[in-house]
């Protein structure tokens, strides 16, 4: 049969006609868009397909290979999927590939059978073939990566030829066989046996063509051979700008399908809940496809169409084998009555389910669909199956609801990205990233933005996890052109714009996680937006529409959707009375580096205004690729690292988690803010608040901690009622069970934590996990004065040599200050050198990335401009104010002056900031270091406002009691709660791809910094002082700012401490503006702290010295 088609049709690519520069030839010979079909053989075997795909759980996500394992485990996980389906095969493997440089340059008929390939090389499909060493990655935000000329791309178009083969089993004698390719990038022509089978474009959703008569006949054992054209660029990518890495190939798996001559083709399911929810009245629409032409009547005259739904939820429960078909609760029989819709031509299935039980994201509770197609005696011609959620999505006003209850989405946006393999996907990278998710109180995720691996819905579904569907439509680029219309504006992309929302619908339209539909994303707003509203609404009306472009509010969107608005704004949007629709943030809280400040302050917002349903932060993972060193190490690259031209540098490092998915510090303060039990506390009441819409406390064990001045008093399980969703339970401070503790205690400072944990494993974790703490201060019992040191007179060494003085006690401790500059040359305990240089004062950082967000009016350009960078402190004056038996007293001025490298000729005029310190040296081994800064009113915030000094790198155990234990920032603190902690320094550095500022911690009382025999330096707070932000790294500021990569970080021979008074947020609204909140600036106002430093021993301890100065 192949060899009599041979001549009867002629490819698309060989009639001249360049169909990849051709916005209207978007496809051809491309079967409708339909659901995923899995040809099952049986009913029975439908059922033991889900029973054991949906044997997932966290412990999967362990197995998550992140670097060249990934490769064999992609194969791995593509014939996972197929597992238990006789009627489905994959070709996934390795390929024979061939790299042309341009269309024009394809070896000649490649793809006929007697081609000889040998030569060539292979790759592995799925896969990108930028990941295997052919081509380039290229990273852009929003400029295209060729000059923009629509619908043509560039001539120098890299374009991918694949060949595989592959025998027809025996067993499908007699069916047709569908090829399916679930998604290739950008577009590509297919051949089967040298005959040309189908042309398609969308790099995100599947093409499926039907190759019955191209296959040579089963049973002969002759292969077939396929072959795939694919292309870089194509008029499709105009439509493909989306802010991530552009990769090329078959990224997702290529399946044969086999289907009998009649076929179930497509069905959609839907389910209309009573008002009292107490039953679903259940439909299916079921598409039949015959290869003959025939009438919908004489189908029915040979065939029966039969649905029936069984409950996955009751399989695992009996603890033996199920007995699946037992699991029927309802079934749906053909309603024959006439159709009132013009054209309806499917089969439409009616049923009712009583009690069902429904889906959410807290209870995803899931039903397993089957629909059956039968032939007149009764056998089973042809069966089909999904899973499927009983839930009603719907609108009100300014809420959206889910099964009547107004949710509030939690959410994430996610690119499908993997370090090693690219857009290919992993059954357990997708687990890892659900786990993560679900672990950090994450319900909801926008798939930014495209349609991603049809698994990914399914684990989704399993999980519970709210999902906006975005369709593949970014044209980003456009908005900064004044010479070419947005396709949105023109009728001649309205065909391809709406063949990419249908694919969606149509593919995913049974999932119930989805609760919105988005039209895509950044891609203007006009007529053709329009016209893809519209067919969504009348596709599906059972759920929400979304779309940002043209401003979040258009008449396109349901949902009031803007990204990175402050949050002042969505509450004056949410306050609006013209305004009916709910605001959900599509894209908030930008995680590029050390970022998500102010994200509590959202959440503020949203837990407290009506109007107000939550967001999804940008974004899930860093999109950093492996690439390798020169020393044959590998380390994640990001644009530009590949010789990428144009490109966007680290912007595609954006991620709460690392390429990896270890998690980001801020994802502590992401899991509080979204934590479903809120706690609080004031006027002597504790308030404990289920958040959950669905779920009581039923399933969690709340537990207490008391701890004073850092130390634990005492804890305990917290007996509680159970709290319905939604409700509050008080607990008044006189009866609560640490009231005596409370009562008791001495500390200045008393702090509670409330904790809820798992009391059960569920399929994203194990029994025990965390999934709310919150710590809050009880109010002091007394008035506390300001620290001051219980001085003894002790008597000590003291000597001037010059411009040298030398303090000390014989064998005990000894400094060295530098009389002529104000600092500390040297200072020893028991012998042991601990302080090399210090102590300056410091107001730079090495700039963020949120810093250097805005170009000129960022906050590094400014400091740079003012010179904060390349400050050189100059002393004015030194001198010793006062010396007695028992304290030695030492002023300096320092001046702040730009760094010109000569220090001759500095005027007082020059000083940007002007800094009087006050060493106060006790006998006893104390300093107190007071600090008045005067900064010059018009330089910019500062960074910082504080202290440095380095010490010894072996005095590298640091305890200190303040916020921990994770990094923490003014602006990003919430999570971490007050205590005491223990570390190496090198374990605080946090390796961000891109150094700047980091590892950090908030609200220090008291810091140690000790060697390996407990020898080393205190330092706290003193007077009236604020808690201090502290830092220590054996990287330098200047090398945190050098280096572009982490690896290239040059650790330095000893730490440099950061003592600060105040330190600026790091921000997070955005990246490119500069936007930290003004509480959490620091402006050029005079301000003045005191710090003490004490030598510490192994006899003493950090806790006991600050103890020490407090006045009770």
């Amino acid at each position: 049969m192949a060899s009599s088609m041979m001549g009867q049709l002629v490819s698309p690519l060989e009639n001249g006609h360049h169909v990849w520069e051709d916005q209207s030839f978007i496809k051809w010979k491309k079967r409708d868009a339909h659901v995923t079909l899995r040809c099952h053989e049986s009913i029975e075997g439908s059922l033991k397909y889900w029973y054991e795909r949906n044997k997932v759980n966290f412990m999967v996500s362990n197995s998550a290979p992140w670097n060249d394992d990934a490769v064999p485990e992609a194969l791995d996980s593509a014939a996972l999927w197929i597992k238990g389906l006789p009627f489905v095969e994959s070709l996934s493997g390795y390929w024979k590939f061939y790299l042309a440089s341009t269309p024009g340059n394809v070896p000649l008929n490649f793809y006929h059978t007697a081609f000889q390939d040998s030569e060539w090389e292979t790759l592995p499909v799925p896969s990108n073939w930028q990941m295997h060493g052919f081509d380039r990655p290229i990273y852009t935000n929003v400029e295209y990566p060729f000059p923009l000329d629509p619908p043509f791309v560039p001539v120098d178009n890299p374009t991918g030829c694949y060949r595989t083969d592959f025998v027809i089993p025996k067993e499908w004698k007699g069916r047709r066989i569908l090829l399916h390719f679930e998604a290739v990038d950008s577009a590509f022509c297919a051949w089967i046996n040298g005959v040309p089978v189908g042309y398609s474009q969308d790099s995100r959703l599947p093409a499926e063509f039907e190759i019955t008569d191209y296959c040579y006949p089963c049973g002969t054992d002759k292969k077939n051979v396929l072959a795939v054209q694919v292309f870089r660029w194509s008029d499709g990518s105009y439509l493909e700008d989306q802010d991530h890495w552009w990769l090329s190939g078959i990224h997702r798996d290529v399946l044969l399908l086999s289907k009998p001559q009649v076929f179930i083709a497509d069905y959609f399911f839907k389910s209309n809940l009573a008002e009292d929810f107490s039953y679903a009245d259940l439909q299916v629409e079921v598409k039949i496809d015959n290869s003959q032409e025939t009438s919908k009547d004489s189908v029915l005259d040979n065939f029966t169409i039969e649905a029936a739904l069984f409950d996955s939820g009751s399989w695992y429960s009996s603890g033996g084998s199920a007995d699946l078909l037992s699991s029927n609760v309802a079934n749906l029989k053909l309603d024959l009555s006439p159709r009132t819709v013009l054209g309806f031509r499917d089969y439409l299935l009616v049923g009712r389910l009583e009690v069902p039980r429904l889906w959410s994201a807290e209870q995803p509770n899931l039903y397993t669909l089957v629909v059956i197609l039968k032939d007149t005696s009764g056998n089973i011609v042809d069966c089909e199956s999904c899973l499927v959620g009983i839930r009603q999505v719907s609108k009100a006003p300014k809420q959206l609801l889910v099964n009547g209850h107004p949710i509030t989405i939690r959410g994430v946006n996610r690119h499908e990205h993997h370090p090693r393999l690219g857009k290919t996907n992993i059954e357990s990278c997708m687990v890892k990233d659900l786990v993560l998710m679900k672990q950090h109180n994450i319900n909801a995720v926008r798939n930014s933005h495209y349609p991603q691996h049809p698994r990914w819905y399914e684990l989704c579904d399993m999980f519970g996890m709210y999902m906006i569907d975005e369709a593949n439509i970014e044209t980003h680029g456009f908005d900064y052109t004044g010479h070419v219309k947005h396709p949105t504006l023109e009728p001649s992309w309205a065909t391809a714009m709406l063949d990419r929302v249908m694919g969606m619908v149509e593919r995913d339209k049974n999932h119930a996680c989805i609760i919105s539909w988005s039209l895509g994303n950044e891609s203007g707003y006009g007529p053709n937006h329009s016209a893809l509203a519209g067919w969504v609404r009348g596709k599906d009306p059972s759920r929400l529409l979304h779309y940002e472009g043209g401003g979040s509010r258009t008449p396109s969107t349901d949902i009031v959707c803007p990204m990175y608005m402050r949050v002042w704004d969505i509450v004056k949007i949410a306050k609006d009375p013209n305004e009916t629709r709910p605001l959900i943030l599509c894209e908030y809280s930008h995680a590029m580096g050390n970022s998500n400040g102010n994200i509590h302050e959202y959440w503020e917002a949203i837990d407290g205004t009506f109007g107000l349903q939550g967001g999804f932060i940008w974004e899930w993972v860093d999109q950093g690729l492996l690439k390798d060193s020169a020393d044959g190490t590998k380390h994640w690259a990001y644009g530009g690292d590949f010789g990428d031209v144009p490109n966007d540098l680290n912007f595609c490092l954006n991620g709460l988690v690392w390429p990896d998915r270890t998690p980001h510090p801020a994802m502590h303060e992401v899991k509080y803010v979204y934590q479903p039990i809120k706690v609080s506390f004031s006027e002597g009441t504790l308030k404990i608040t289920n958040t959950h819409f669905y779920e009581t406390t039923k399933a969690l064990e709340f537990c207490w901690a008391a701890h004073g001045d850092g130390c634990e008093l005492g804890s305990g399980n917290l007996s509680l009622p159970l709290i319905e969703p939604q409700k509050t339970f008080h607990i008044e401070l006189q009866s609560a069970p640490w009231h005596t503790l409370w009562a008791s205690s001495s500390a200045e400072e008393f702090f509670l934590t409330i904790s809820a944990k798992l009391l059960h494993a569920t399929c994203w974790v194990e029994a025990g996990h965390v999934i709310s703490s919150t710590q809050v201060q009880l109010p002091a019992k007394r008035e506390f004065v300001p620290h001051v040191i219980k001085t003894k007179d002790t008597t000590f060494l003291k000597e001037i040599l010059g411009d040298t003085l030398k303090v000390g006690q014989q064998n005990a401790w000894e400094i060295i200050l530098n009389l002529k500059m104000g600092t500390v040359e040297s200072w020893k305990v028991e012998g042991v050198p601990l302080m090399t240089k210090g102590i300056f004062p410091c107001f730079w950082r090495a700039p963020t990335d949120n810093d250097k967000g805005g170009g000129a009016s960022s906050y590094s350009s400014k400091w740079q401009a003012a010179h904060i960078d390349n400050l050189h402190y100059i002393t004015k004056s030194c001198s010793v104010q006062n010396m007695t038996d028992h304290l030695v007293k030492v002023a300096v001025v320092f001046l702040g002056v730009p760094n010109s490298g000569d220090d001759s000729g500095v005027e007082d005029t020059n000083a940007l900031i002007e800094i009087d310190v006050i060493y106060t040296i006790y006998g006893s081994g104390d300093v107190v270091v007071e600090c008045n800064v005067r900064p010059s009113s018009d330089l910019p915030p500062l960074p910082r406002v504080g202290v440095e000094f380095h010490l010894e790198k072996s005095i590298d155990q640091i305890k200190w009691y303040g916020r921990g234990p994770f990094e923490c920032y003014p602006d990003r603190k919430a999570a971490a709660h007050v205590g005491v902690y223990e570390k190496k320094v090198s374990d605080l550095h946090v390796p961000y791809i891109v150094p700047g500022e980091c590892s950090g911690r908030a609200d220090v009382r008291w810091v140690t910094f000790q060697n390996k025999d407990g020898l080393g330096i205190y330092a706290s707070i003193y007077g009236s002082s604020p808690p201090m932000q502290i830092n220590a790294s054996y990287y330098t500021t200047a090398e945190l700012d050098r280096a572009t990569h982490n690896e290239d970080l040059i650790r330095g021979d000893d730490i440099e401490v950061h003592l600060d008074h105040k330190h600026m947020g790091v921000a997070g609204d955005d990246s490119w503006s500069p936007c930290v909140h003004d509480k959490y600036l620091i402006p050029p106002v005079p301000s003045s702290f005191s710090i003490r430093l004490s030598p510490i021993t192994p006899a003493t301890s950090g806790h006991d010295i600050y103890k020490s100065q407090l006045q009770l």
